[in-house]
Formats: C-alpha cells, sequence, structure tokens
C-alpha cells in the first residue's frame, strides 16, 4: 500500500501534537533565566511569583498560539536579521 502525501505536509515531530521541541526548548531557558534572576534579586515571595508570571506567561502563550503559525525560533530569528540589516526588508522609494 502506497501512501501520497503532499509536498506542503510537515513532517515535524512536535510535543502533544501542537508545540515544537525547539520552542519548548526556547521557553525553558527562558524561565530559567527570568527564575534565576528572581531567585537571586529579589526576596519577597510574592513579588518573585508575580514578576516570574508577568514575564514568562505572555512569552509562553505567544510561542503556543504563534504569529501565523510561525516558530517563535523563527520569529526571533527574523526579528534579529531585520534589526542587523533593515534595508534589506524595507526599502524607501522616493
Amino acid at each position: 500500500m502506497n501512501f501520497i502525501f503532499p509536498q506542503n505536509y510537515n513532517l515535524n515531530s512536535k510535543f502533544l501534537g501542537f508545540i515544537d521541541y525547539t520552542t519548548i526548548i526556547l521557553n525553558i531557558i527562558w524561565g530559567l533565566l527570568i527564575f534565576i534572576f528572581v531567585y537571586f534579586f529579589i526576596s519577597n515571595i510574592t513579588l518573585k511569583v508575580s514578576i516570574f508570571i508577568i514575564l514568562f506567561f505572555p512569552f509562553t502563550l505567544f510561542s503556543i498560539i504563534g504569529f501565523n503559525h510561525e516558530k517563535i525560533s523563527y520569529v526571533i530569528k527574523y526579528l534579529y536579521f531585520y534589526i542587523k540589516r533593515p534595508k534589506l526588508y524595507l526599502y524607501k522609494k522616493f
């Protein structure tokens, strides 16, 4: 039995079927950086939890929901290249 897959079919494996493994690793690194910062520089426990949630939750939601179904790592890469050389992506015609 032969199966025919379309050319634009995405065969990447995903965790629980909706989030890429590179995105999970990026979220874990971001969470660890926030946790280390909060752990060493803030002493109040309620302030620690609130700062962690405020900084980590929007990034995680953005990475799960995505931006036009793009991976968060690709969006960060595109933003980096745009900041590095904006003239390549933005052409002003006078």
